[in-house]
């Protein structure tokens, strides 16, 4: 045995089962859809500059309107990253923290931030039902 060897050994993660129940997966899946629904749905809003939504969004959050198309522009990027597989990890990270600053645009007003909250709680649910990745590195323990 070299150090060649010792160090690859040290180096591998337990040997944990990548199968995910079908239910388990499609109940992902559908998390998944309903939180990627909530910001596509969210981005469009935004970018499509609507009369009423432009209203919201300069007289009772307080942004200058010329922001709503850039921040529609990132919350659409988001999404798209926490909807495509290969790249659904880092989307669920940039997500969250989109989401982060949602809710404290929500806080700072004295509004309950529960839309941003539920909608990053579904985004970081779906992940962990569909990735056994997510589920190895984030267990739930049993007391």
């Amino acid at each position: 045995m070299n150090a060649t060897t010792l160090d690859r050994d040290a180096l591998s993660a337990p040997q944990t089962s990548t199968a995910t129940h079908p239910l388990t997966l499609w109940a992902g899946r559908i998390l998944t859809a309903l939180a990627g629904l909530g910001l596509v749905s969210s981005a469009a809003m935004k970018l499509r500059h609507g009369e009423e939504f432009v209203g919201q969004w300069v007289g009772h959050l307080g942004f200058r309107e010329a922001s709503l198309g850039a921040v529609g522009v990132v919350e659409l990027v988001c999404a798209l990253l926490y909807l495509t597989p290969q790249t659904s990890v880092l989307g669920t990270l940039l997500t969250l923290a989109y989401l982060g600053g949602a809710t404290a645009a929500h806080v700072r007003i004295g509004e309950s931030p529960t839309a941003p909250i539920v909608l990053g709680v579904l985004a970081v649910a779906g992940l962990w039902l569909r990735d056994p990745r997510v589920r190895a590195l984030l267990p739930l323990k049993r007391a």
